[in-house]
C-alpha cells in the first residue's frame, strides 16, 4: 500500500508539471511562437497635392441641328437614312425641281430681252448723239438749223433716260435670274459639315413648307464637355488650364479649358465652362449627352508628405502605422490629412522615406521582428477630391 501512495503521488506531480507547461504554452504571445514576420513596405514620400471638387457635366457637340429647307416644294428623294455619317457637300435630299427650272428659264429669258433693249437704247443714243454732234458742227454757217438743233438735243436727253430705264430693267432681270438660280440650288440640300444623321423628319412625295424639317445631322468629331461649375469655384479655371474627367460608365482623360461663359445662372448660381476633350492616346470614344464628371481645382498645389492607405491601421481609436527598423516594426501614432488617390497626407508621426508596412500588417505588435519585400504596386498620387 505505501508503494501505491507514492506512485500516486508521483503521477500527480507529474500531471502538474505537464498541465503547468501546456498552460505556459498557450499563454504565450503568438509572436513569440513563430519566426519573423514577412511583410510588404512601401516607403513614405513628398507628393504634390491638389483638391477638387467633382462636377457633373456632359459631352455637347460644337455643331449640331435640324437642317431645314427655303423653299416650298415636294420632296423627291431623300438620300440619307438614320444612322448614315456624311461628309461636308454631300447630298442629303433632293426636292421636286421642274418648276424651279422653267422658273429659271423664263428668268433668263427675261434678262435676255432687257439685255437687248439696252442694247437698242445704246445704239438710238448714239446715233442721235452723232446727228446733234454734226448739227453744232454747222454752227456759224448757213446749213446750221437752231430748231433742229434743239430738237436733237431733246431726243439725246430722251434716248439717255430710256437707256437708264433700260439699264435698271436689266439688272432687275438680272437680279430675278439670281432668283431663280438660288430656288434651285436650294432643292438640293447637302451637309453643311461632317457628321451623322440622327434623325430623319421627311419621306419621298411627302409636301414641305418653308422652314419645315428635313434631317438632323450631329457632328461627332468636334464634341467638347460642358459643365456648370459653381461661380465661387471659377476662379481657378482659366482658359488653357489642364482638368482631370471621369467618364461614364468608365475612363478618365484630361481636358483643356476652351472657355468660362460670362453669365451666371441665377437659380443655380453656376456659369457653363466648356472644356475640350484630350482624346490622344487614351482610346476613347466620346458619345453625344455622355455624361462626364469633371475635377475642379478648388486650391493651389502643394507638396505634401503622404503615406499608403494601406500602411494605416486603428488602434484603440488611434491611427497606426508600423515603421520597419534594422528587422524589428516600431507602432506610431500618425495624424492624417486630406486623401491623395491611394494615399494620406501625414500631418504627424512620419518623415520622408520611412518604410511602412503595406500587407501583413493586422497582427503586428511593436517590437515584433519581420523580413520585407518592396511593395510593386504602389501607385502614382491623383488629386485630392472634396
Amino acid at each position: 500500500m505505501p508503494s501505491l501512495s507514492r506512485d500516486l503521488q508521483r503521477l500527480r506531480v507529474a500531471l502538474l508539471i505537464g498541465l503547468t507547461i501546456l498552460i505556459l504554452g498557450l499563454t504565450q504571445p503568438a509572436h513569440a511562437q513563430r519566426g519573423p514576420a514577412q511583410v510588404v513596405t512601401d516607403a513614405v514620400r513628398v507628393e504634390p497635392l491638389l483638391q477638387t471638387v467633382e462636377v457633373l457635366g456632359r459631352v455637347v457637340a460644337r455643331q449640331s441641328g435640324i437642317l431645314a429647307t427655303r423653299i416650298a416644294e415636294r420632296v423627291a428623294v431623300v438620300e440619307v437614312q438614320v444612322g448614315d455619317r456624311v461628309e461636308r457637300d454631300q447630298i442629303l435630299v433632293r426636292l421636286s425641281d421642274d418648276r424651279m427650272a422653267s422658273e429659271r428659264r423664263l428668268r433668263l429669258a427675261e434678262l435676255n430681252a432687257a439685255q437687248a433693249r439696252v442694247d437698242s437704247q445704246k445704239a438710238t443714243l448714239a446715233k442721235t448723239n452723232q446727228t446733234l454732234q454734226r448739227q453744232n458742227s454747222l454752227r456759224g454757217s448757213t446749213a446750221f438749223r437752231k430748231d433742229l438743233a434743239q430738237d436733237l438735243q431733246r431726243d439725246l436727253d430722251s434716248s439717255t433716260a430710256d437707256l437708264a430705264a433700260s439699264t435698271a430693267e436689266l439688272a432687275r432681270a438680272d437680279a430675278q435670274l439670281a432668283l431663280a438660280e438660288i430656288a434651285l440650288e436650294d432643292t438640293v440640300i447637302r451637309a453643311p459639315f461632317p457628321g451623322v444623321i440622327t434623325v430623319r423628319h421627311a419621306v419621298e412625295g411627302s409636301y414641305i413648307r418653308v422652314g419645315d424639317p428635313l434631317v438632323t445631322l450631329l457632328n461627332d468629331l468636334e464634341l467638347e464637355i460642358e459643365a456648370d461649375v459653381p461661380t465661387t469655384r471659377t476662379d481657378g479655371l482659366q482658359p488653357g488650364g489642364v482638368v482631370d474627367a471621369h467618364l461614364q460608365p468608365g475612363g478618365h482623360l484630361p481636358a483643356v479649358v476652351r472657355a468660362v461663359v460670362p453669365e451666371e445662372n441665377p437659380r443655380t448660381r453656376t456659369r457653363a465652362v466648356r472644356f475640350v476633350p484630350q482624346l490622344q492616346g487614351t482610346g476613347l470614344k466620346l458619345i453625344s449627352n455622355q455624361s462626364v464628371s469633371v475635377h475642379v481645382p478648388i486650391g493651389e498645389k502643394r507638396d505634401v508628405l503622404t503615406v499608403q492607405k494601406d500602411a494605416v491601421t486603428v488602434q484603440g481609436g488611434r491611427n497606426v502605422a508600423f515603421v520597419v527598423t534594422d528587422g524589428k516594426v516600431e507602432a506610431r501614432t500618425i495624424v492624417l490629412g486630406e486623401s491623395v488617390g491611394q494615399r494620406f497626407e501625414v500631418i504627424e508621426g512620419l518623415a520622408v522615406g520611412d518604410e511602412v508596412v503595406v500587407r501583413g500588417n493586422e497582427r503586428l505588435r511593436d517590437g515584433d521582428e519581420v523580413t520585407t519585400s518592396a511593395d510593386k504596386t504602389s501607385q502614382a498620387p491623383a488629386a485630392s477630391k472634396s
